[in-house]
């Protein structure tokens, strides 16, 4: 074994973004492609008490060992209506409310900021969550796209974020905010002003970072000229009644379509290892010398051949960090040199 310190300028930094499609199908749109794929909740969870304010989504029928969680969603309310109470004797203590008070924490930090739209005031909130796995380190802007369609004949609606409509970033404490408008891939549909509802307001907002998705309850109860769908009630919910999340996935079943990318930074340690003609050139293999330190043939004296197969890494205590193995031996001796790249991605 030989060892050789490495130079500063032998060892380089590099990022990349990789933008890969979010579902478990492989494909940038999940959707019933006659295949056995498609949305689907699992039945057991919607008799069990989470599903009294949440469904897990699958690419595959549950009842499937290869079917894999791809979003939720659920519903939230301000005061706790459109929802089965806790407990029927206290009013307003309910799934929903609990619903709205996690997503206004995660998105604004706070318990006193209310949900509005562009102007917009909304008590009712539906959120669609991507699941971790999907989405990596964060949702790639002007990829979302979701198609509501309630089945009745009446307007279909196509949402997208509105990143490709602006030129300034907004944030928030779950890191940068889109509004969600009428429009595909991150534009507002062409004739339209802005790509917002009937009263002026977002449909929603596009939470990249944290693979949340708000949408604006008010619009999509409105049934608007621009394409608003009715989904939900604002009565407390007693059991007998469509859960409001069981509509909005009925609506996003129905749509048969959802479009979404997901990004993540890979960071690459590059470490060039060079070797010159005049080094490494004798092994240290207890085979290749004698018991006295010899070399065992004399031909090697001035004609060694040693064959390069590891390379490791260690630091100043001589600890052994990391270990890169050569996909075939290298013959080295005076008459070469080598260049090893290791790349360390994390």
């Amino acid at each position: 074994m030989s060892f050789k310190r490495l130079d500063p300028e032998d060892i380089s930094i590099s990022a990349e973004a990789i933008v890969s499609p979010a579902w478990s199908t492989g494909a940038v749109e999940l959707r019933d492609a006659g295949d056995g794929t498609g949305f689907y909740y699992n039945t057991n969870q919607a008799a069990q008490n989470s599903g009294q304010f949440y469904y897990n989504v699958y690419h595959k029928n549950p009842a499937d060992t290869t079917s894999i969680v791809q979003f939720a969603v659920s519903y939230g309310h301000k005061t706790g209506l459109g929802t089965p109470r806790y407990n029927t004797s206290e009013e307003g203590k309910s799934y929903s409310r609990t619903i709205y008070g996690q997503y206004r924490n995660l998105v604004f930090g706070d318990e006193e900021t209310d949900f509005t739209f562009q102007g917009q005031t909304s008590d009712d909130i539906y959120v669609i969550s991507i699941n971790r796995a999907r989405y990596k380190e964060k949702l790639f802007p002007g990829t979302f796209n979701l198609k509501l369609d309630s089945g009745s004949g009446g307007p279909v609606l196509h949402l997208t974020d509105n990143s490709n409509d602006i030129t300034t970033v907004s944030y928030v404490d779950a890191g940068r905010v889109y509004d969600i408008i009428s429009g595909s891939n991150g534009t507002k549909y062409a004739g339209s002003a802005n790509g917002y509802n009937a009263a002026g307001g977002s449909y929603g907002k596009f939470l990249p970072d944290v693979g949340v998705i708000i949408l604006n309850g008010a619009a999509l109860n409105a049934n608007e000229a621009n394409g608003g769908i009715s989904i939900q009630t604002t009565a407390d919910i007693t059991g007998t009644e469509t859960l409001n999340h069981q509509r909005l996935f009925d609506l996003i079943k129905t749509g048969d379509s959802f479009k979404l990318q997901s990004e993540e930074t890979i960071s690459s340690n590059f470490v060039f290892v060079r070797v010159r003609n005049s080094e490494f050139n004798y092994s240290t293999n207890p085979s290749y010398i004698t018991s006295s330190g010899e070399l065992r043939h004399d031909v090697m004296i001035n004609s060694p051949q040693a064959y390069i197969t590891t390379v490791g890494l260690y630091n100043d205590n001589n600890d052994l960090l990391g270990v890169a193995k050569l996909s075939r031996p290298l013959l080295k001796d005076f008459t070469k040199e080598a260049l090893v790249r290791i790349k360390l991605d994390y």
